[in-house]
């Protein structure tokens, strides 16, 4: 969440939800999904962030409404209002949205260009483990680069032997 947090400046972190009151954004990690029998309907969601964890409550009329979201989704946004109940903070659901797909954005991108000119030449496969030490190796040793997802060749800018790999 932390990765995501500049992408949802309006959102309140978890953290901050039981010292808030009226409406509320937040966006959380799905961890928990409670739909008990005697609940008439009600589900319970536990959402988490970098900052802790939230309790949602979702009616019976708003899960309705946001289903695919509730029962599918692995990262929602929540839009709601605070409620207390003793020492207990919730949120009841007015509006749900699945933000999952974001998920699939978070993650180190390592992006190594190659000049126009050479980007044809020889690129050898090589072994997924152990691949990013051998790369900060390589990088210390003064080795010029040219990645693509799964290929990779290194060419020495010493004197100009490649390697299939680096250990």
């Amino acid at each position: 969440m932390e990765i995501l947090r500049p992408n949802l400046p309006e959102c309140l972190p978890a953290e901050r939800l039981a010292a808030s009151n009226g409406r509320v954004l937040l966006t959380g990690l799905v961890i928990t999904r409670q739909r008990p029998g005697s609940a008439s309907g009600v589900v319970f969601l536990t959402l988490e962030d970098e900052t802790g964890t939230a309790n949602v409550v979702v009616w019976k009329r708003v899960y309705e409404a946001f289903r695919a979201a509730v029962v599918a989704g692995r990262l929602l946004w929540v839009k709601g209002r605070i409620e207390r109940d003793g020492q207990v903070t919730h949120l009841i659901a007015e509006a749900i949205e699945d933000l999952s797909a974001r998920l699939s954005t978070i993650g180190y991108q390592l992006r190594i260009g190659a000049e126009t000119e050479r980007a044809g030449e020889t690129v050898r496969p090589t072994r997924a483990a152990g691949r990013a030490r051998s790369l900060l190796r390589a990088v210390q040793n003064g080795c010029n680069f040219t990645c693509a997802t799964d290929l990779l060749d290194i060419e020495r800018s010493r004197d100009g032997t490649s390697a299939n790999e680096i250990s």
